[in-house]
C-alpha cells in the first residue's frame, strides 16, 4: 500500500485536462444614460443631408436643445474658402419655405475652431452671426427664442440677436436638420449627438 500512494500522487500530478476553447468575448458599449437620450444625426461622406432628415411639421415658442460633437467634425474642405461656409446644425423653418424665413444655428470647424453661429433667411435674403466656439465632445445647450421682430440665438453663455420678417407669436413650420455645406458636401463621415428639449 505504501508503494502504490506516490505512484496516484505522480499520476494524478501528470494528467493532462483538456479543456474546452474559450469562446471569444463579445462585449457590447452601451450608452450612458445621458447619451442614450440624445439622437444622432449622421451626415455619410459625400452626401449634405443627414440620415434622419424627415419632414417634421412643428408649431413651436422657442427651441431648446443641446449639441455634442466628436471629432469628425474636424474638416478640410477641398476649396480653402469653402472652410468658412456655414454647415446646418437645428432649427425650423418659419412658414412654409426655409429659404424665405428661417432660424438655424450653424457650425463649421475653421480657424483652428468649431464655430456655432445664428442664421436666418429674413423675407428671402440669408444672414448669419457668429455666437461663439465649443470644444470638442462637450455638451452645449442652444437655445432660439423669438418675438415678433426677431430671433434669440443662445449657445452657451453668448447671445446673438437677429430680425425676423414674420410677426406671429409662434411659429408654424418644418424641422430642420444637420446638413453639410455650403458648396461641397462632406468631405468624411460627420457624427453629431442632438437632444431635443421642452
Amino acid at each position: 500500500m505504501k508503494n502504490i500512494f506516490p505512484f496516484l500522487i505522480l499520476l494524478l500530478c501528470s494528467c493532462k485536462k483538456t479543456l474546452p476553447a474559450e469562446a471569444p468575448v463579445i462585449v457590447t458599449v452601451l450608452p450612458t444614460a445621458a447619451e442614450s437620450s440624445y439622437v444622432k444625426y449622421t451626415i455619410n461622406a459625400g452626401a449634405h443631408f443627414s440620415d434622419k432628415s424627415v419632414l417634421k411639421e412643428i408649431i413651436l415658442s422657442e427651441m431648446n436643445f443641446k449639441v455634442k460633437f466628436d471629432s469628425s467634425a474636424i474638416y478640410k474642405t477641398i476649396d480653402p474658402l469653402n472652410q468658412y461656409d456655414i454647415n446646418k446644425l437645428y432649427g425650423f423653418s418659419d412658414g412654409n419655405d426655409h429659404h424665405q424665413n428661417s432660424a438655424r444655428i450653424g457650425w463649421s470647424w475653421n480657424d483652428n475652431a468649431l464655430r456655432l453661429y445664428a442664421y436666418t433667411y429674413y423675407n428671402g435674403v440669408r444672414d448669419s452671426k457668429e455666437i461663439t466656439s465649443v470644444n470638442i465632445g462637450a455638451e452645449v445647450l442652444c437655445t432660439i427664442k423669438f418675438s415678433a421682430a426677431e430671433y434669440v440665438f443662445k449657445s452657451g453663455n453668448s447671445t446673438v440677436t437677429m430680425p425676423r420678417f414674420v410677426t406671429t407669436t409662434i411659429v408654424k413650420g418644418y424641422q430642420l436638420y444637420p446638413y453639410f455645406g455650403g458648396d461641397e458636401t462632406a468631405p468624411a463621415e460627420i457624427r453629431i449627438l442632438i437632444q431635443d428639449l421642452p
